[in-house]
């Protein structure tokens, strides 16, 4: 009796889950062996090259790199105190009584015990956690970078701070940012769980295309930015910022 109420929760929800990270999988994968026909590979090199021209001119452009940083840390200080706020919601429901969450079960297919309400609930709940957690520590590498791009570069520095090292502290941030967007997407078909598994699959599919589309350089824009590679080199590192 308690499989046929829980089946579609069982084969429903660890396919949803399946199917987003065999996506990111192979994202990841495209991002180490073809970044240049990825944005997230396209953005980390004009990054690279943005640090290495605000190093290189950082008399002149000392304010534009603390402005760009600021904005940055900003989007990721929404996205951190959206999480927290939603962790927050999300524990004082988990505490309530059972009567709160009772007029749920009409319309929820699958199982809706307390157990399985439980699991919904503190699943999202982690997820919401790992999301704010790595946002957090974004802003944490974002500072350290937004000190450090307007030290002297080369030997004035020691030698110590290098454009490559405040490159690879900045793609540490943003990594971080990524995960941490990704788990806050992968939280919208666990919400929906609360009214059935359903739900969670058609919302994991159809997330898959759109954020292909977000993924991707299509072959038109890729033969743009080639254009622009042709023409000035340099320039155009610093546009795909």
């Amino acid at each position: 009796m308690e499989w046929k109420k829980c089946y579609l929760d069982v084969i429903l929800v660890p396919l949803a889950l399946l199917i987003s990270l065999a996506y990111h999988v192979w994202l990841w994968n495209m991002v180490r062996t073809r970044p240049l026909s990825t944005i997230i590979g396209t953005n980390a090199r004009g990054r690279r090259f943005w640090v290495a021209s605000i190093m290189k001119d950082n008399e002149k452009k000392n304010i534009l790199a603390v402005q760009t940083l600021r904005n940055t840390i900003m989007g990721a200080t929404l996205m951190a105190t959206t999480s927290i706020l939603l962790c927050c919601g999300l524990a004082a429901v988990i505490s309530s009584t059972y009567t709160v969450k009772k007029p749920l079960n009409d319309v929820v297919y699958g199982a809706h015990g307390e157990f399985m309400l439980a699991v919904k609930y503190v699943t999202l709940l982690l997820i919401l956690l790992f999301s704010f957690l790595c946002h957090s520590l974004s802003i944490r590498f974002i500072n350290q970078v937004n000190f450090l791009v307007n030290c002297p570069p080369g030997n004035q520095s020691g030698g110590v701070v290098t454009a490559e090292y405040v490159s690879e502290l900045l793609e540490r941030g943003f990594q971080l940012n990524t995960v941490g967007n990704r788990l806050f997407y992968a939280a919208l078909p666990l919400l929906l769980w609360i009214f059935g598994p359903v739900l969670v699959f058609l919302c994991s599919v159809t997330m898959v295309p759109v954020l292909y589309n977000l993924d991707f350089v299509f072959s038109g824009e890729r033969r743009k930015l080639g254009g622009e590679n042709n023409g000035n080199s340099h320039d155009c590192g610093v546009d795909l910022a």
